[in-house]
């Protein structure tokens, strides 16, 4: 998807304002799981949430090839939405980001807080998209889906970064919500000419990725209801299911409760604070846990935001409802 040229470039320009992320090895994160596991923690960039990455590149292409643009509109259920207001605002642009009913309020009040002009519509997350990219023909500005090149460029540099760190990671667990993530990993790799497997992770209630891959064709769900919201996607991305249908290893489903476990988990072994869809890649070594043992393997903790109420009932033992 990219040379190793292409994603260097991503990286000198990421790196002006958004400074390599973390990637930490935990003994107590060793012991519960039986391998030498290295975290790269996403939670602490501006943001808290590795979609930063793909704000900046994204918007620096926008200015380049489209420079009468007076501004973008993109849908989100927070991080992605916080990039992109991020970037758009600070390249003097105008930012505006549509989220569905009951989003998360925290998510919500940092997306104002970068610059975004917030619209709450549609029950889910696919709603909200449909009616952002209906915005933008309205409004004259610029459409950014979930999934881009320019995003995924972007957002592959933190995997380069861990991986040319790190080659001797064996398997990388990361989640899948439109795929971005995934993607950017999986160019990494392929770029730095490592074997490492790509295993993706969703929620078994927002199964689209994994059915699809299954299936050898797209299938979308009915609903996608889980406390995860970065992983709570109806219909997979054609663009980003071309890339991870081959790219990837397998993909695991885990539930609800074992996202909370593993909430609770990094909590406990790091003190780091873990929205749902940044401790799936955790679930999902741990449901994996017997066969990895003793293997080099890596998680990705995608992000870090998630609200005060929920991380309450998590830290308590319970699992937040969707």
């Amino acid at each position: 998807m990219f040379t190793a040229e292409d994603l260097e470039a991503a990286a000198a320009l990421v790196h002006r304002t958004v400074p390599p992320s973390p990637q930490l090895r935990w003994p107590l994160l060793d012991r519960a799981t039986g391998a030498r596991v290295v975290v790269k923690h996403e939670n602490a960039n501006p943001t808290g949430a590795f979609k930063v990455r793909g704000g900046v590149t994204l918007i620096d292409w926008l200015r380049r090839t489209h420079p009468e643009s007076p501004g973008i509109v993109t849908a989100t259920r927070g991080n992605h939405g916080q990039s992109q207001a991020r970037a758009a605002i600070t390249a003097g642009l105008r930012a505006v980001v549509y989220v569905p009913e009951g989003n998360s309020p925290e998510k919500n009040a940092a997306m104002e807080a970068w610059g975004a002009e917030l619209r709450v519509h549609g029950a889910d997350f696919d709603v909200a998209r449909e009616a952002a990219m209906a915005a933008a023909e309205t409004e004259g500005l610029f459409p950014v889906p979930p999934f881009h090149r320019e995003l995924v460029r972007g957002v592959a540099t933190y995997a380069w970064e861990l991986l040319g760190a790190h080659p001797e990671i064996e398997t990388l667990y990361v989640p899948i919500g439109c795929g971005s993530g995934i993607c950017g990993c999986i160019a990494a790799r392929d770029a730095l000419g490592h074997r490492t497997e790509i295993v993706g992770v969703v929620s078994e209630n927002a199964q689209t990725a994994k059915l699809s891959v299954e299936a050898g064709e797209m299938i979308a769900t009915n609903s996608a209801a889980t406390f995860a919201d970065g992983m709570a996607v109806r219909m997979p991305v054609e663009a980003a299911f071309d890339i991870y249908r081959d790219g990837a290893a397998r993909i695991l489903a885990v539930s609800d409760d074992a996202v909370a476990e593993a909430i609770r988990l990094y909590w406990s072994a790091t003190h780091h604070a873990a929205e749902g869809a940044g401790a799936a890649p955790l679930a999902g070594l741990m449901q994996e846990r017997a066969a990895m043992q003793g293997r080099d393997v890596a998680v990705i903790l995608c992000g870090g935001n998630i609200d005060a109420p929920k991380m309450a009932q998590v830290l308590t033992g319970g699992t937040p409802a969707p």
